[in-house]
């Protein structure tokens, strides 16, 4: 078991930042420039409202669509040039070039063929979005595993973006300005060069600037035809594994009420600008338009990104998002009554607050996402940021598909006609109806979605501190970093194993054995480590009271004793659920790297003891072995927990090994604690309870009389094999067999590891990590 807390601090370069954040400048002036050029289609052009409608809908279900499937291709990209930076580049150029192309629209050539046109290089220009925006993405997850670093890179990134809210509105102000150009349709079609030609150039940074691994030697899946088509099945499976995910699966519905609602209504501010504020006269509205969006995201970048980033320190990211989208249901309901005809400057109150929603959304949401993404590889065992980053988008943009078809029919619906010079009154107040009400309608339902979102930034960095504790060693449970023929090397030659006492299997069918090691479960073990964790549960999940009873009920006919690893997280219930079943307790505080953590660990174990729940207490178990803490460091937590807990025996765990050659070490624990698996040293079926009672001999001819116990001993049915140690059910019910017989006849205290099959083992110790337990993971023994 490990609960290691340990978290590995990524700080980016301020550079980096910046260059990602130049990026997504990118990323938001071609939609923030499309969103007011898409006016001049109803406005200047003529297109109807279903027009609108249809462009705003088709080309984004498109972009929904190709958006997993280049998760997937980024993901699983073998190249020296890492991932992603390959396709952000690729993706530039298409969507450069297209959104310059896409916006040559002429009034002579009619509104259909305009309509034709524009939707058919609206997919192209869709699809460079995608080769960009899904790889580009992606980068900002990777670039830091730090909780709070994570929001600093997005607060950095999107306040370099929302610059382009605070430019294009002012598009509005050259588009309708006869000094400038003669039309609005004159200004897009020049206007589209420059923002093209700029954008990509800005696009391109993150590819040009951030440096990121050769992937050559990864092992990916390969990016074959069938591969990428069959991908489609994989992006199902995916959609279902992320929204088997609780925290993610409300990041995706908030995010879609919030962003899509406040799209839905996002190009009405012109209409009820220019009709409702100045009756109809675009000229006379003037700059009020632009400075509604100008003002905004102005301040969003200076106020409302700072003061959430901050906000996302002090209270964390969840009371952020909450307090932020309380802010700007206020600022809605302000907006319904600051629009006043004659004194247009009376809006510019309300924007403060109105601002705190779309400017503290992807900020926070980006930041969570990420911390999503490492949930899911706790789990998966793979790292996808492609594919959750491109599910996640998925959802917002088919929600922006959905947004813009319900714009078209609300200007629909509230008889809005774009021929007209003025609009009805009924038209008018029916825009600025939905204007408030939507967007407060799907905050309120995110806030209620969010309400108990539970990816703290403490359980954040223990997931955190899981992953890199995976990466140091290839294998990362404390049992499998037992190197082979450890006892040979200790004893100097060949070894001389005790086997007249065991039991002999060469002439006994399967059935035999089984009805043996049934006999043997019945007569009882003397102790079992406790496996809490049921199926689909990870390190970092919170453990139940009724789960520990459940798994309880199930081992109390067969130990007397119950040995823990924790005292946080839940695993406080084991000794108190096992005091109340009449079981003694080996009680166990998880140290390593993080001291914090540490102390809540001691101080629990403490607690415990104080309260009777312990008849053994155990420091830590395998730090020496991980190289977590020096052996000074688990003197100290020992005489602090000896000191608290007089008259409870206290011990540390460690590998039989490295309790050789560490007498101030043995000096300091009442009782010597070991961990001694036979199979992780390789050895054959038939000699493995040899090799133990040589682990235990060793352990006991340097206990100087003190009690020795063994804590850990055990065999797994099934996985891979280790030398000449084989995992199979018959070998683990050998195992089990001579074991039981060994210790009873000698009334040796010893713990078999483990109770029940965990898979979150899996992606600790390879395929035999799930295999350790006498139950599976269902609580049905396995051995019948």
């Amino acid at each position: 078991m490990s609960n290691s807390t340990t978290t590995t601090t990524s700080k980016v370069p301020f550079g980096d930042k910046v260059a990602f954040g130049i990026g997504m400048l990118a990323n938001q002036m071609f939609p923030a420039a499309l969103g007011i050029f898409m006016v001049v289609l109803v406005q200047d052009l003529g297109f109807p409202g279903w027009m609108w409608g249809v462009l705003f809908f088709l080309p984004r279900v498109f972009d929904s669509i190709t958006d997993p499937i280049m998760g997937f291709i980024s993901d699983n990209t073998k190249s020296r040039w890492g991932r992603r930076r390959q396709y952000v580049m690729l993706g530039a150029l298409i969507m450069g070039i297209s959104f310059v192309v896409m916006w040559q629209l002429y009034r002579e050539n009619g509104v259909d063929y305009n309509f034709t046109y524009f939707l058919l290089w609206s997919f192209v220009f869709y699809l460079g979005l995608t080769i960009f925006s899904v790889p580009y993405v992606a980068m900002g997850y990777e670039m830091s595993n730090d909780f709070h670093e994570r929001t600093s890179i997005m607060a950095v990134a999107q306040w370099i973006g929302q610059w382009a809210w605070v430019i294009a509105p002012w598009f509005w102000v050259v588009m309708y300005d006869q000094g400038w150009f003669e039309s609005a349709d004159v200004a897009t079609r020049t206007l589209a060069v420059w923002v093209g030609v700029i954008c990509m150039l800005f696009a391109m940074v993150p590819a040009l600037f951030l440096k990121s691994k050769s992937t050559v030697d990864e092992d990916y899946s390969p990016l074959t035809v069938s591969n990428i088509g069959g991908s489609l099945k994989e992006i199902l499976q995916g959609f279902k594994e992320a929204f088997k995910s609780r925290p993610f699966r409300k990041l995706c519905v908030a995010t879609f009420f919030i962003f899509n609602a406040f799209n839905t209504i996002a190009a009405f501010s012109f209409f009820i600008v220019v009709y409702y504020l100045f009756n109809g006269d675009a000229g006379a509205a003037g700059i009020w338009p632009t400075l509604f969006g100008s003002l905004g995201a102005l301040i969003t970048t200076f106020l409302v990104i700072p003061i959430v980033t901050k906000m996302s320190k002090k209270m964390g990211k969840k009371k952020a998002f909450l307090l932020s989208q309380g802010i700007s249901v206020i600022g809605y309901i302000m907006l319904w009554f600051l629009f006043i005809p004659g004194k247009p400057f009376m809006f510019i109150f309300a924007l403060p607050f109105f601002s705190f929603g779309i400017g503290s959304l992807f900020v926070l949401m980006m930041s969570m996402t990420a911390d999503v993404i490492d949930l899911d590889e706790i789990s998966s065992g793979k790292r996808r940021e492609g594919v959750f980053g491109a599910i996640y988008w998925w959802m917002v943009k088919f929600g922006f598909a959905i947004a813009g078809l319900l714009s078209g029919a609300i200007l629909s619906l509230v008889g809005f006609d774009a021929d007209a010079a003025v609009q009805t009154e009924g038209a008018v107040t029916g825009l600025r109806a939905f204007y408030s009400g939507v967007p407060i309608l799907g905050t309120l339902i995110a806030i209620y979605v969010m309400w108990d979102y539970d990816m703290t930034e403490e359980r954040a960095n223990e997931i955190r501190a899981e992953l890199d504790r995976r990466k140091v060693k290839p294998i990362a449970s404390s049992s499998s970093y037992y190197p082979s023929d450890q006892l040979k090397s200790l004893v100097g030659g060949d070894l001389e194993l005790d086997l007249a006492s065991d039991v002999q299997f060469n002439t006994m069918s399967e059935s035999e054995i089984q009805k043996l090691f049934s006999a043997s479960l019945q007569e009882g073990m003397h102790g079992m480590c406790f496996s809490p964790y049921s199926e689909g549960q990870d390190i970092g999940d919170i453990l139940t009271e009724s789960q520990i009873r459940k798994r309880m009920q199930v081992i109390e006919p067969y130990t007397q004793w119950v040995r823990s690893f924790s005292c946080t997280d839940g695993n406080e219930f084991i000794p108190q659920v096992a005091r109340e079943k009449g079981l003694k307790t080996m009680v166990g505080a998880w140290i390593g790297k993080d001291k914090a953590r540490n102390e809540k660990e001691i101080q629990g174990l403490i607690a415990l003891g104080k309260a009777g729940m312990i008849d053994i207490a155990a420091v830590g178990n395998e730090v020496l072995l991980r190289n977590e803490l020096s052996e000074a460091e688990i003197l100290q937590y020992l005489h602090k927990v000896k000191t608290a807990l007089p008259g409870i025996p206290v011990g540390y765990v460690d590998a039989y090994y490295q309790l050789m050659d560490r007498p101030d070490l043995l000096a300091a624990c009442d009782v010597i604690l070991t961990n001694c698996y036979p199979f992780w040293e390789g050895s054959d079926i038939h000699k493995a309870n040899g090799y133990l009672k040589r682990m235990y001999q060793l352990t006991l001819e340097v206990s100087k009389g003190k009690p020795v116990i063994i804590t850990e001993t055990g065999w797994p049915n099934k996985g891979s094999k280790r030398e000449a140690a084989e995992p199979s059910s018959i070998n683990a019910m050998k195992y089990f067999i001579n074991v039981s017989k060994w210790h009873r006849e000698n009334e040796l205290p010893l713990f078999y590891f483990t109770s029940f099959d965990e898979s979150w083992k899996l992606h600790h110790e390879g395929d035999v990590g799930a295999g350790w337990g006498i139950w599976d993971q269902n609580e049905h023994l396995k051995y019948e």
